[in-house]
């Protein structure tokens, strides 16, 4: 099943194969994306943070390639809400345009250790709250299959910045799908992780100041890549907790598939590619359930979720109403969060996998106005864009991993399907939607 590609560029480990073989140097490979991100970024707008002199003398610092270095010399860009020693970190507020970052996050430095050398940074909404990616310090984001439509949000600028081939591989962060949407309106890989299983420390709103917070609730960092095994590596460099190894192939799992959710319609360009993935691997001999009596209950499990959600990007502050969320009311959230992990550790003692869309539509149009605060048209209805967040909700709440891989398209726009798995079997997820590719695409 054919899917819009926009570009045969190498992926992270196959250029870092490369670079070990003497095929080309760091500073070959560097000089070769930042003329790419020269090129097609002027249409696009992805990498809105250069940093290519001091990527340059990072490249030429290189020594020889050690085995606890598998990305060796590989240029990539990383989500401007990360912090890079030197520079800005601002989260799409003109207030902070000149906040400029004293020291390197986790994730960043542990992608340095493994050789990983920075061009920049790519682009995000204001706080890091919405399905676009534009803002008033660095402009907006075209998704690179149509200039008309968002890349996603908020990690849009990382996406982007892979689908059109500046850079092999990218970081994002996730908790309204924030990886996964931006992976599935692009056609790339993305893997939102486990909670908790990789440090966000280093990923801070500026207010904080350079004080450092805790790992917020829901929210994680995950990879973006144009393949699974990318999406592997990325994950081993960068978790901060033992990662559980695959255990068997994917003709041998039991799989659930869910199209339909209560809280808002699918619309037929996602439909479409997901039954006919569904079609695929029953061809292939893989078992696919539509429905089951252990699916949680959906439509409290979105309203649960969002209560949580905007608390937690609120840091607690009065919502629009004036209410604020009291100690009680959080732990009460608490609650209802860990009740739902337990409904869904049930239902993976049954099913290995759970396979999902990671938005009700394909990419949206550009909006002078959050996607969330406005109307979606799904299939000539207006929808509100909030509710493409149960799809999001579908594995933050539960704290569940999930990966994301193109499966087809529609209209030269491209579709992803999520996979999700039971708690911290991230490289599992990623192996199932591995082999799910090869069927889909062989």
């Amino acid at each position: 099943m054919a899917y819009p590609k926009l570009t045969d560029q190498p992926g992270a480990l196959e250029l870092a194969a490369k670079i070990a073989g003497g095929e080309l140097t760091p500073l070959e490979a560097v000089d070769d994306a930042i003329a790419r991100i020269e090129h097609l970024d002027a249409h696009i707008d992805a990498v809105v943070v250069c940093d290519f002199d001091r990527a340059r003398d990072a490249a030429k610092a290189l020594g020889k390639p050690s085995k606890d270095q598998p990305l060796f010399g590989v240029p990539m860009t990383i989500k401007e809400s990360f912090d890079i020693a030197g520079l800005p970190t601002c989260w799409g507020h003109e207030a902070y345009k000149d906040n400029i970052a004293s020291r390197d996050s986790i994730v960043v430095r542990k992608l340095k250790q493994a050789g990983v050398v920075f061009l920049g940074k790519t682009n995000v909404p204001p706080d890091l709250a919405d399905w676009q990616s534009a803002n008033p310090v660095y402009g907006r984001t075209h998704n690179p299959h149509d200039h008309e439509r968002s890349p996603g949000g908020s990690s849009g600028g990382s996406a982007a910045a892979v689908a059109a081939g500046m850079v092999p591989c990218e970081f994002g962060t996730d908790i309204g799908g924030s990886v996964r949407v931006p992976a599935h309106f692009c056609g790339v890989w993305g893997h939102k992780t486990s909670w908790g299983l990789i440090s966000k420390k280093g990923h801070d709103h500026p207010l904080m100041a350079g004080r450092g917070a805790h790992d917020g609730a829901l929210s994680i960092a995950g990879p973006l890549a144009r393949n699974a095994q990318d999406l592997a590596a990325l994950l081993r460099i960068t978790s901060s907790l033992p990662l559980v190894q695959p255990k068997q192939a994917l003709r041998d799992t039991r799989v659930l598939m869910i199209i339909d959710h209560p809280d808002c319609p699918t619309s037929d360009a996602v439909r479409g590619p997901m039954e006919a993935a569904a079609n695929a691997l029953e061809a292939a001999g893989v078992r696919v359930d539509r429905q089951s009596a252990l699916v949680p209950d959906l439509k409290a499990q979105h309203a649960d979720y969002m209560r949580m959600l905007n608390v937690a990007m609120a840091r607690g502050a009065p919502s629009k109403d004036g209410k604020r969320a009291s100690a009680t009311d959080w732990f009460n959230m608490l609650d209802q969060q860990a009740r739902n992990e337990m409904a869904w550790a049930a239902l993976f003692e049954e099913y290995d996998f759970v396979l999902a869309p990671p938005a009700p539509v394909l990419a949206v149009p550009h909006s002078k106005t959050r996607v969330f605060d406005g109307m979606i048209d799904i299939d000539g209805t207006d929808v509100p864009g909030a509710a493409g967040l149960c799809w999001a909700g579908l594995a933050t709440f539960p704290n569940l991993p999930a990966t994301v891989l193109p499966i087809g398209g529609t209209g030269g726009l491209p579709c992803g399907m999520q996979v999700m798995g039971p708690r911290w079997c991230d490289l599992a997820c990623i192996a199932a939607a591995d082999e799910i590719g090869q069927v889909l695409h062989s």
